[in-house]
């Protein structure tokens, strides 16, 4: 934790600086008070002095008043640091998920990195806010309080040493048990997020399952446990107080008691009492402040380890030290004894992939599910990277090209059409942020999606809800098509991204798109024989991931029985014919 905080609040060491000096002018201040206003109650009242009092009293009322904007300025930059240190923290996190690899994104999981964002950012920001603002001002109030109150009396300072040790054991009892408390509490924030994501993001498979009471037991359970936690750590903190202020009454009582002996032997004067008093309720408080830090230090000390478990990772696909500058790519994609391993399985789930999609040519892959098409795809923008073989565009291995590059020759269509909260401009535009309206009109009518864009009151600038929401699955697939077309991309992945489509539809969109991605590769996942029966090249995967057989519709009718038995599974003989 201290390496994080070191780093991430170096960029504003001045202000640290001055926000130190002004809590430590506001603590002097704070302790010098009570010594003048001793100095009134035995110089100026018992005299009956008045022009030392009024003396005296404005000289406290400047040091009250020093105090104040000392304790305004220094509040100001404090929350100022905090919320800087929190936005830096929280940018760092998100750029590094951003270059993580999917399986590293698998790892740690959607709901945990958002909680590390969110939640653990917001632990060490309130770390760094009371930090500045009671920490530095804790130690100076309990030293320079026992050494001011021992200069009013040295018998009477004794307590202190009695007082303090007393404290300091009730604090140290209560971390203790406290402690790992609050590292559970994180884990358990994770799970109802996690269940709490997967309840909005599956709310149609509950509903159609009725499962809404087994879900929201589900989620009662992980919000009790978490719940049932929380509460145990407060019932710890909250015992701490009432002991605490015991502890200062009985000192405050014993205090008084022996003082006013004292005052009546004329050891001491009674102002000493009163500033005696008010220094020994300022180290106790500083206990109190210390107290409270050290229960904040080891839930932001467990947010600090997960935050730098995701900021410690290094992403699994990245940039060699040296790339490739690929030029006048013409998308010639080839497969060379592809090998693909999910981490953590026992058997790969592509073995021995080999065959080259070319420029001008359609390229489909077909096969049963979970033979590994939509993997295969993956591996082409580098989503996750070969175990075996390796994935060439025009004679280059794409490890050797920066991802950046890779990433821009590529068009990508995924399975589940994702749309951005915006307009409908706004999502096109994803691809080529410089695309005119023309071209964006041009591209939603290859994708058959023209009409009903332009029957919506706003068209090209109507929202979209995150997801796409208020569109259907069909009307999201056209979307994401044209996305993908106002790119010009040399490579076309399309990953079963015609399933939502009716027959017609599917039918006119494959063939706007053959004219329009004429000197493109072309890749389409599909699981309908009818949506690729026209390829140039088809390649029909076994189930064990393997190539069964590779070429048009006709000839593997003849030469491949897993494709034939595709065919005749989802086409009669006379559309076969």
């Amino acid at each position: 934790m201290k390496d994080l905080l070191i780093k991430f609040l170096r960029p504003y060491w001045k202000q640290l600086i001055l926000t130190i000096l002004l809590l430590s002018i506001q603590a002097i201040s704070n302790l010098y008070l009570p010594n003048l206003n001793a100095d009134i109650i035995n110089n100026g009242v018992a005299k009956s002095d008045i022009p030392y009092i009024i003396h005296t009293g404005s000289y406290m009322l400047f040091v009250t008043l020093l105090l104040a904007c000392c304790a305004v300025a220094s509040s100001y930059l404090g929350s100022k640091i905090s919320m800087s240190f929190g936005r830096d923290l929280r940018r760092a996190i998100f750029y590094k998920v951003e270059s993580f690899s999917q399986a590293d994104l698998d790892k740690f999981g959607a709901p945990s990195l958002i909680t590390r964002n969110t939640n653990d950012v917001h632990q060490l920001q309130m770390l760094v806010l009371m930090g500045l603002n009671l920490m530095v001002m804790a130690p100076i109030m309990c030293i320079g309080g026992s050494i001011m109150a021992l200069r009013q009396d040295v018998v009477l300072s004794y307590s202190i040493v009695i007082i303090v040790p007393i404290m300091a054991a009730v604090v140290g009892v209560i971390l203790v048990k406290a402690i790992p408390l609050f590292r559970s509490i994180q884990v358990k924030i994770d799970r109802v997020n996690q269940i709490m994501r997967e309840k909005l993001m599956g709310v149609r498979v509950i509903r159609a399952f009725v499962k809404n009471d087994y879900e929201a037991r589900r989620f009662d359970e992980a919000n009790r446990d978490l719940t049932t936690t929380t509460l145990r750590v407060n019932r710890i903190v909250a015992v701490a107080i009432p002991l605490l202020m015991i502890i200062m009454n009985v000192a405050t009582i014993s205090i008084i008691w022996v003082g006013g002996h004292r005052i009546d032997s004329g050891a001491m004067p009674i102002g000493n009492l009163t500033a005696f008093l008010t220094y020994v309720m300022e180290i106790m408080i500083s206990v109190m402040i210390a107290m409270g830090m050290f229960i904040m230090v080891p839930r932001a000390e467990a947010s600090a380890e997960r935050i730098l478990q995701v900021l410690n990772t290094e992403p699994s696909i990245e940039d060699k030290s040296r790339v490739v500058a690929v030029r006048n790519v013409k998308g010639t994609v080839e497969f060379c004894d592809v090998e693909f391993c999910y981490p953590g399985a026992e058997e790969p789930v592509l073995k021995d992939i080999s065959f080259v999609a070319r420029p001008g040519k359609t390229t489909a892959i077909i096969g049963s599910t979970g033979c590994g098409k939509s993997t295969l795809v993956n591996l082409i923008p580098r989503f996750y990277d070969v175990t075996g073989g390796s994935i060439k565009i025009d004679g280059v291995d794409i490890r050797d090209i920066s991802l950046r590059d890779l990433r821009d020759m590529i068009g990508w269509v995924p399975q589940k059409a994702f749309l951005f909260s915006g307009t409908i401009a706004d999502n096109l535009r994803y691809g080529n942020e410089n695309a005119t309206d023309e071209e964006l009109w041009h591209a939603l009518e290859i994708a058959q999606a023209k009409d009903f864009v332009m029957a919506l009151p706003d068209q090209l600038y109507a929202p979209v809800e995150q997801g796409g929401v208020n569109f259907s699955g069909g009307q999201r697939q056209r979307l994401a098509i044209a996305r993908a077309l106002v790119k010009k991309p040399l490579i076309y992945i399309f990953d079963d991204s015609f399933s939502a489509l009716d027959f017609k539809t599917d039918s006119k969109l494959r063939a706007a798109l053959k004219k329009e991605t004429a000197n493109s590769t072309v890749i389409i996942v599909a699981q309908r024989v009818s949506t690729i029966m026209d390829a140039e090249q088809i390649i029909t995967l076994n189930d064990n991931g393997t190539i069964a057989g590779i070429g048009t519709h006709k000839e593997l009718m003849k030469t491949c029985e897993v494709y034939s038995d595709i065919v005749y599974s989802q086409l009669s003989k006379e559309e076969i014919a």
